[in-house]
């Protein structure tokens, strides 16, 4: 009869920042010191990350590359103005109760509140997936975009970042036999409580400069002229000094730099850029701000 090999922990996978960096390299994510360290404190402590960061610049990716260097399953939860209880944590499977009660009226059994209230006819939602996940090492659990979400939300994840634990009043107390690695991002469109950042490790992740960014992109872009992503990372540095309402970050310049080579363009020149415009501004009052300012404004040679 054999035997499963036993699994790496997580300290022997990641057994200091270097290697951290290193297998998140493996991954294609490019971290900064700052970064990883963040991160290393999220898996190795455990403590909930928070990243904060303009939108584009690597938040929801690093959750991303963490689960796949720990082998380990990326449960992700999107935040949103209204996202309730129900649809992050669990819900109770309304139908398979109301067919248990048609079942017990036709036999005449008796069923009682505890009956239709158990594990059974509970419907997992990512919050309560990751507590739940066995192991053996802990899932990553991506709280994405938490400052869309409202106050009481901040306030009902308040027990599971401090305690990894959840309280369903039909059920009682579920505690995780494997806390997950919790990544929270937000864009800063608000300003979280003190109470949720208490509980937290904070890093702000800045744009990358243009030839760390350059080599984020030929990472996530195989095949791809170096000349052009050189010309593409500092166009976009450029840009982010024209007063737009939003500036394009490492996942607009991904997607702009796959558009040029689809074009097969290999000099970026003021024709191209027009062309393209919409891989990087997303709001037509950005776009012809820059075309009144001129595009060679922006341009490595302009």
């Amino acid at each position: 009869m054999s035997t499963a090999e036993p699994q790496p922990s997580v300290a022997e996978l990641i057994p200091d920042i270097e290697s951290l960096k290193a297998a998140l390299e493996a991954v294609d994510y490019l971290a900064d010191d700052g970064v990883a360290t963040a991160l290393f404190c999220a898996v190795r402590l455990p403590q909930p990350v928070l990243l904060e960061g303009e939108v584009g610049v690597g938040k929801t990716e690093a959750a991303k590359a963490l689960a796949s260097l720990l082998r380990t399953p990326l449960i992700r939860l999107q935040c949103y103005e209204g996202i309730d209880v129900a649809e992050a944590l669990y819900e109770w499977n309304y139908p398979r109760q109301l067919l248990a009660i048609r079942l017990a009226e036709v036999h005449g059994g008796p069923l009682g509140e505890a009956d239709l209230f158990g594990p059974d006819y509970l419907i997992a939602r990512p919050l309560l997936a990751a507590l739940r996940h066995p192991g053996p090492r802990p899932a990553v659990l991506l709280i994405d975009e938490v400052d869309r979400a409202d106050d009481d939300f901040e306030a009902f994840l308040l027990e599971l970042l401090g305690e990894a634990a959840v309280t369903i009043p039909e059920v009682g107390t579920v505690r995780a036999s494997h806390p997950p690695v919790v990544v929270l991002t937000s864009n800063r469109t608000r300003d979280l409580h003190d109470a949720l950042k208490r509980r937290c490790v904070y890093h702000w992740i800045e744009y990358p400069d243009p030839a760390r960014a350059a080599e984020i992109v030929r990472r996530r872009v195989p095949g791809s002229s170096l000349s052009l992503v050189e010309q593409a990372a500092r166009t976009v540095s450029r840009l982010r000094a024209v007063d737009v309402q939003k500036p394009p970050g490492i996942a607009e310049t991904i997607d702009w730099v796959g558009a040029l080579e689809l074009l097969g363009v290999r000099v970026l020149d003021r024709e191209a850029l027009d062309r393209t415009l919409g891989s990087l501004l997303k709001y037509k009052e950005d776009q012809e701000l820059l075309r009144s300012e001129g595009l060679e404004l922006v341009l490595p040679d302009g």
